[in-house]
């Protein structure tokens, strides 16, 4: 299963770059990885949505009941909860190519058969 969900828009647009991005990441206390993912994720949003973004840092050991809103099944997670689609990218966001396709700022690369 791909650690990004959901797909495209359905005529297969990409979302409105113009609009703010409402994105929800999932971290359990301060681990190193849960460290990493939230600097990964505030450098990419500064670097290619700069002004444009809101980010909610959700901390499940204070928090639990908000997994079961987004079906969170590991951490950390970030959740874009708009533009719609919602899409999620699970792990530390340190392979940006990733998260800027999870987060539909660039195309997904197709793979040869």
């Amino acid at each position: 299963m791909s650690q990004s969900r959901a797909a495209d828009d359905a005529d297969g647009t990409p979302p409105d770059p113009g609009q703010t991005w409402d994105l929800r990441l999932y971290v359990t206390g301060r681990s190193p990885k849960c460290q990493r993912a939230m600097e990964n994720l505030r450098r990419t949003c500064e670097e290619n949505l700069a002004g444009r973004y809101r980010i909610e840092v959700v901390d499940l050991l204070e928090n639990p009941r908000l997994a079961a809103e987004d079906q969170i099944l590991a951490v950390p997670t970030m959740v874009r909860k708009l533009p719609l689609p919602m899409r999620q990218v699970v792990g530390d966001l340190s392979d940006t190519d990733r998260l800027l396709v999870g987060l539909q700022l660039r195309p997904s690369r197709s793979k040869a058969p």
